[in-house]
C-alpha cells in the first residue's frame, strides 16, 4: 500500500486494505504551465469503519468512503461513495446496496454451512 498524505487520511476500524492499493492525497494543475511553475494541492481522504479495499485500487484526493463498504480490486476512486454499497470500476461507481442476504454467503452464492 502507497499513502501519499500530503493531507490528512483517516482510517477507520476494521478497515481491510488488499496489496497494491494507492491512497493519494496530492494532485496537481492540469495546464501544463501551472503544473510545471511547481503547483501542487492536497485534500483529505476519509475511510469508515468495516471497510475493505480490495487489491489495485486507487482513491484520489478529497474522497470520503462510509462504513461498511466493499470497493472491489482494481477500482478507481474518484467521487465520494456512501456507507453500506458495493462499488467498483473504473471510475469506481455503485453497485448495490449491501442487504442482510448477504451474510448467508460467503463467496457469490456459496452457502456459509
Amino acid at each position: 500500500m502507497v499513502v501519499l498524505d500530503c493531507a490528512k487520511v483517516t482510517i477507520g476500524d476494521n478497515v481491510f486494505i488488499g496489496p497494491n492499493v494507492g491512497i493519494y492525497t496530492a494532485g496537481h494543475p492540469i495546464h501544463p504551465e501551472k503544473r510545471n511553475e511547481g503547483y501542487e494541492h492536497a485534500f483529505p481522504i476519509t475511510i469508515g469503519n468495516n471497510v475493505w479495499i480490495g487489491g489495485h485500487v486507487v482513491i484520489n484526493p478529497d474522497i470520503t468512503i462510509g462504513d461498511n463498504t466493499v470497493i472491489a480490486s482494481g477500482s478507481v476512486v474518484t467521487k465520494d461513495i456512501p456507507a453500506n454499497v458495493i462499488a467498483m470500476g473504473n471510475p469506481c461507481k455503485i453497485y448495490r446496496e449491501i442487504t442482510e442476504e448477504d451474510k448467508l454467503y460467503y463467496f457469490k452464492k456459496l452457502p456459509f454451512e
